[in-house]
């Protein structure tokens, strides 16, 4: 006992030094070892079967394309006033109408009629009294601007003075006092027509059109293209009329609403 007493600290340092000495013996076969784990598994990695990843699952991205593609449309307008409230007001004679806003305004408007507006030229009569014979030519323009020249107006015209305003004369068909045809040039189009006492010439240069607004019970009868309409507070020009539709423009945002013709 008295030597331990005296050498305890010898003896645990011994211990130690026999532990480290251990430990270091033991790092010579651990080292190597985990070395050659280490190799196999690269070795497994860089020369084994690759296998091929799972494919990916798109269901959920290509429901959502889908979706996007072809969005749902709510109509929150004419079907639902739950963030459209109408107004209405009383007529004088104590009906409901219905006030009307945004496209609805426009879309009240209805096409009642559209009638072309020709350019008419009609073999009228022969005056023989002259020294040659002279014939009544009438000229009808329906879409002149200045409604004075709306009206026939008539024209004499020969052989001998065959150029006019509208028209020069080409050809008398048949005999002079009393011929079965006039052969025109046209001057606006340099267009060659033939009229007959019993068959006019005619073109549709324009149209006019009656529009009814029903929600005011107001009628415009025979607008023409640059006439202006008001109804549903706002100011409307006709910017164009065609066979089957017309074309109007809002005055306070030049936005444009094209209003079809169903006769």
């Amino acid at each position: 006992m008295d030597f331990i007493k005296k050498h305890y600290e010898k003896i645990i340092l011994s211990v130690v030094l026999l532990g480290l000495v251990g430990a270091l013996v033991c790092m010579l076969f651990i080292i190597p070892a985990d070395k050659q784990k280490l190799d196999d598994m690269s070795s497994q990695v860089i020369n084994g079967t690759v296998r091929p990843l799972p494919d990916l699952d798109l269901t959920e991205q290509s429901n959502t394309a889908a979706r996007l593609d072809s969005p749902a449309n709510f109509d929150f307008s004419t079907t639902n006033k739950l963030f459209n409230p109408v107004e209405w007001k009383r007529a004088e004679d104590g009906t409901l109408i219905k006030i009307k806003t945004g496209n609805e305004i426009i879309e009240a408007a209805t096409v009642a009629k559209i009638t072309p507006l020709y350019f008419v030229v009609t073999f009228d009569s022969v005056e023989t009294n002259g020294i040659s014979p002279r014939y009544v030519v009438g000229v009808e323009r329906q879409a002149a601007l200045n409604p004075a020249l709306r009206h026939k107006q008539q024209r004499f015209v020969s052989l001998d003075d065959p150029k006019k305003d509208a028209f020069t004369l080409i050809q008398v068909k048949g005999a002079p006092e009393n011929p079965n045809q006039l052969v025109l040039k046209l001057s606006d189009t340099g267009e060659t027509v033939v009229v007959s006492p019993d068959k006019p010439f005619q073109r549709a240069d324009a149209y006019a059109v009656d529009l009814r607004y029903d929600p005011e019970k107001k009628f415009f009868p025979s607008r023409r293209e640059g006439s202006v309409v008001e109804f549903g507070g706002e100011d409307y020009i006709i910017v164009a009329i065609h066979e089957n539709e017309v074309i109007l423009s809002a005055t306070s945002n030049q936005k444009r609403t094209t209003l079809r013709y169903v006769p």
